[in-house]
């Protein structure tokens, strides 16, 4: 397995260096994984209510890199419990963001990995095959593109087209 080893940055850090160059998403993300400081470019998936992808995604080698779902808000099921936590963690990603919710938090808090969401919910999704990897996203308004830099730590997301330098 592959890693890409990334600067730890702050995401008030990269704010008030970088401006007006970096995107703030303006979602009160909750964090959920063992970790709380990650930065990875970004993997991109947009669905509703199924995780196929995500579970395709968290299979295969992450290299440091973070995904990122638009789960378009979505309440009626989590996307990412334990099990996929687990497999994200083990296959090197930095981290999960969720538009949508979790499950399992007394598994996936224990997990080497970064993970925000937007809440919980107990359902699981369905797995119908859905969902779009690689899609351009807007969420809050904010879009991200797939290898887009996730910098994400416990006061928020930042996004930007390039790895900031500080």
């Amino acid at each position: 397995m592959t890693v890409i080893t990334t600067p730890k940055l702050a995401t008030a850090d990269v704010c008030d260096a970088l401006g007006e160059a970096v995107f703030t998403v303006p979602i009160a993300f909750v964090d959920y994984g063992g970790r709380r400081d990650f930065v990875g470019p970004a993997v991109t998936i947009r669905t509703l209510d199924d995780n196929s992808e995500l579970k395709n995604l968290v299979a295969a080698p992450g290299e440091g890199r973070v995904i990122v779902v638009d789960g378009g808000g979505s309440r009626r099921t989590a996307l990412l419990g334990g099990n996929l936590a687990a497999d994200a963690a083990r296959n090197g990603w930095a981290g999960v963001i969720i538009n949508g919710c979790v499950r399992d938090l007394h598994e996936i808090c224990a997990e080497d990995i970064g993970i925000k969401a937007i809440g919980t919910c107990p359902c699981k999704s369905v797995k119908a095959g859905r969902g779009e990897v690689d899609a351009e996203l807007a969420i809050g308004g904010i879009v991200i593109k797939p290898g887009y830099w996730i910098i994400a730590d416990s006061d928020g997301v930042v996004v930007s087209p390039e790895l900031p330098s500080l």
